[in-house]
Order: structure tokens, then sequence, then C-alpha cells
């Protein structure tokens, strides 16, 4: 039986810093917990009496369907009220109360990350957002002038960019490869890679999750296949962590990077750069450092003066993931995926699904097509007439619509969209 004392002692035996943090901010994930009891995850899934309770720790506009929750997700509201007193209390005396209280706590929150991602709290850099990681990596490593990086077409557009300026600017290589969507197994993927390799490639960066059609890629196995041949797997983990479980030692990563004001229902501004302890000395930080600082993972966190209260309150949101607990929530949001994209497939054989819906190869990232309807305007009609916050998708290779539910979108909003999308298919958008 869960009691209110033995649920706060197991968080806190996890981990999770809660002296900076009230107990009934938990209170929703509480009363969750003594509805959800000791059932498996997959039931719990579709216990609406559990997840309504979820529900109520956000304060989200319902007079919107938020469906594109893959940017940037809203925080708890318990989490969001402890960056608001803390912002106030750095107000009240700025370099005394931000520098010298607020600063010595991030350790607390870089620890609670090491572990939730299960490495060394000295591997761990607290940063801003997956970009910033992902770019402390391109613009870190050491490249000469015709050394080549792979890549894939699907990649984060802005990382993209960032390579394409060393090449305007140094000379290297980027190529971009193609896979089809969505692909026909994880060997298929590896194979693209494996096949665009040469005796001039140093880097292979990799989405965890693309941002697209949210397909999970083999990581690991990418890994595996480029170490022995001396080759850096840097991995844009933006719309990965804490979306679905699973440990660094799972990927067998050297270098990570990720937002946490996604899935992690962190505040907006917060992310992490995950680097293998020997291989720090050997990527630069993004701003300058001191050489003292050189095997110093805080290299990487040197960016000036910046908001404390937003990476303080990182924990709080860790804390919260971690009260619902990482398989009732892939669980969850795999239920709420598969309600409208199985509901639309089976409705109409004009829908493509362009993500697979099977158990480990995507989550609630799902991109989904309507033979006959442009997705652009599909999208606008969506939003137009029903308030459906949506994300139209146009790749040079494939184009549809991205819906992305997070745990505190309800069933109603789900049978919402999937009506609107059906009554799309039967009558038409103009």
């Amino acid at each position: 039986m869960t009691t209110r004392r033995t649920f706060m002692k197991g968080l806190a035996g996890a981990g999770v810093a809660l002296p900076i943090m009230r107990e009934n901010a938990f209170g929703q994930i509480f009363k969750a917990n003594t509805i959800a009891g000791d059932r498996p995850a997959l039931a719990v899934a579709e216990d609406e009496q559990y997840w309504a309770l979820i529900q109520r720790a956000f304060d989200c506009d319902r007079t919107m369907i938020n469906l594109n929750n893959g940017g940037i997700s809203p925080t708890p509201s318990h989490v969001l009220e402890q960056l608001i007193r803390d912002q106030r209390f750095v107000n009240e005396l700025p370099v005394e109360h931000m520098w010298r209280v607020l600063e010595p706590r991030m350790e607390s929150t870089r620890r609670d990350l090491a572990r939730e991602f299960g490495c060394d709290i000295e591997e761990m850099a607290v940063v801003r957002n997956a970009s910033e990681a992902n770019e402390i990596m391109i613009f870190g490593i050491d490249l000469k002038r015709g050394d080549e990086v792979l890549t894939t077409n699907q990649n984060y557009g802005r990382m993209i960019n960032s390579w394409q300026q060393r090449e305007r600017r140094e000379g290297i290589v980027l190529k971009q490869i193609s896979f089809k969507v969505p692909p026909p197994s994880d060997e298929y993927i590896v194979e693209q890679f494996r096949k665009a390799i040469t005796p001039r490639t140093k880097v292979i960066e990799v989405t965890h999750i693309t941002n697209l059609s949210g397909q999970i890629m083999p990581v690991r196995d990418i890994v595996r296949m480029a170490r022995p041949l001396g080759i850096e797997v840097f991995v844009d983990g933006a719309h990965a962590f804490n979306h679905f479980p699973f440990k660094r030692d799972d990927l067998e990563v050297d270098y990570y990077g990720t937002s946490l004001h996604k899935w992690t229902l962190a505040p907006i501004g917060t992310g992490f750069l995950y680097v293998r302890k020997e291989k720090i000395p050997k990527l630069w930080s993004l701003m300058g450092s001191g050489e003292g600082n050189v095997a110093n993972i805080r290299k990487y966190e040197e960016i000036g003066t910046h908001p404390q209260a937003n990476f303080n309150a990182v924990s709080a949101a860790l804390a919260f993931s971690r009260g619902i607990g990482a398989d009732r929530k892939i669980a969850r949001l795999r239920y709420l995926r598969d309600r409208w994209a199985n509901r639309l497939l089976a409705a109409s054989d004009r829908v493509k699904v362009l993500t697979p819906l099977g158990p480990d190869k995507s989550g609630a990232i799902c991109m989904f097509s309507v033979d006959g309807i442009d997705s652009v305007k599909l999208g606008g009609w969506l939003m137009a007439n029903y308030r459906i916050v949506n994300t139209p998708i146009v790749h040079p290779e494939f184009q549809g619509i991205r819906i992305t539910p997070n745990v505190y979108t309800s069933i109603d909003e789900i049978d919402i969209f999937s009506e609107a999308v059906l009554k799309a298919i039967q009558k038409g958008i103009a």
C-alpha cells in the first residue's frame, strides 16, 4: 500500500532534490499513484481516473487542443511556481542571491540529471537546450579541410545549418544520407550510414528520434559500427530523453545532447550535454573557458550571466516525471498515439501513417497524411476550425502532419482531433 510518507521517501531515495520543494507539490501524483497501485503500465495507460489527476497538475489553456508537444511542452504548475519564486528571490538582491545562493544549487540538478541518464556527475553539463548542446559538439570537435561528416537529410535544420557553416568556413564535407519513411528495419538504417562511410569520415551525427516523423533511430547499432573505425558519433536526443526509458549504457554513447523543456517538462531554456569523461579534453567549449578547465565538464556552461532559476527547477520537473514513472509515461503516450492513428487507418484507406506503430520504434510523435488533401492546408483547417495545434511537415521526400500529445492530453482532445480529420476526409476542407 502506497502512503504519502513512503511515496515521498521513495522519491528522496531515488536522488530527487526534495529539500527545495514543498511536499504538497506532489499532491496530484500521490493521489494518482494510489489509483494505479501495482498494476502494470499498460493497464494504467487507459485508466482515465489516473490520468485526470496528472492533467490537473498543469495549468493548460483548454480552449486550444495542443498536439504539438514536440517543440516545447508546458511545465507542471508547481515547477513553474518554484521558478517564479526563485526569480523573485534573485531580483531582491541579484549579485548575492543568484551567484551565492542559487548557482551552487545547480550541483543538485547536475546530480539528478546524471543519475537519470546513468552517467558520472562529472560528465553532465547543464545547458539551455538541445541546439546549444549539439552545437558545442559540432563546433567543438577539431576537423581538417576535406574531413567528412555524415548525417541524414531528416536531421534538425539548425544542426544541418551548423555543419554547413563549417563547410563554408573550413572546407569540411557534409554528407546527408536519405532513408525511407517509415524505414523497413533498423538494419536498413544502419546500412545507409555504412554505405556512405569513406576513409575521410570523422563524425556521424544522428538524431535519437527524428523531429519529423518520430522514428526512433538505432543509436547503439550505429555507435557499434562507427567506433571500431575511429568515427565519433554525436547523438541529438532532443526528443528522446524522458520520452521513453533508456540509460547511457543502453546506447553506449560518448556524446549526447537534449532539451529538458520537452519530455522532462522542465522550464523553457533548459537542456543537458553529456560527454564521456575521457572525451572532454578534446572537445572545445562553445564559449571561451580557462586552461584549467580543459578536462572539466563545467567549461560547457560558461555562457556568462544566465537565469539560474530555470536550471534549478529541473530537479522539480525530474521528480514529477519520476513520480509518474517512465514505463507508465511511455505506455500512456503510445496509447494516445495508437488511439487516433488506428482509428484513422481503420476509417479510411486514404490515411497513411508514416511512423511505425510498433512497441519500440516510436513514441508520442507520429506523422500522418491523407491522400488528396494538402497537409499544410489541412493543418491550417484544423487550427482555424477546431483550434487544434498541429505541425505540418513538408520534406523533399515526404509530407504530412506531425501529431504529438503529452501526459496532460485528454482522451476527449484526441477524439475531437480524430473526428475533425474524418470530417475533412468525408466532406473536404474547401
